[in-house]
């Protein structure tokens, strides 16, 4: 599958989680992306949960209860490239994730609950 190809997949996964929710990118100021912090939020929740505690894959990392800081920097590596992950690096390119988006998607997971032990 070549690049372009895979951005319209993921392009197509994020709009398509934001549909199912019920959320239009008009109801949260949708930005240059033509999409709204909402439509991204559920993107991310796409594969990695609602709250971020119930990835799509087990090789899909837990977000619930990182420091926001931590997210907020791997979302930066994977928008500037110094951190690559085939879906990731064109998911934040696809979603057209701001610097204020990647803030907020961080402050919001980090938020949530995490993992209380491996066991859960």
């Amino acid at each position: 599958m070549k690049a372009p190809s895979i951005l319209r997949l993921v392009a197509a996964i994020a709009l398509s989680a934001a549909a199912t929710t019920g959320v239009s990118a008009t109801e949260d100021a949708a930005d240059d992306s033509g999409m709204s912090y909402e439509d991204k939020l559920q993107a991310c929740a796409a594969c990695h949960g609602e709250n971020g505690d119930k990835p799509l894959a087990p090789d899909y990392p837990v977000l619930a209860g990182q420091y926001a800081d931590y997210l907020e920097a791997a979302l930066h590596a994977y928008k500037n490239g110094r951190r690559q992950h085939p879906i990731m690096n064109m998911q934040v390119e696809a979603l057209g994730l701001t610097d204020a988006d990647i803030a907020r998607l961080a402050a919001h997971f980090a938020s949530k609950e995490g993992l209380r032990s491996l066991a859960e």
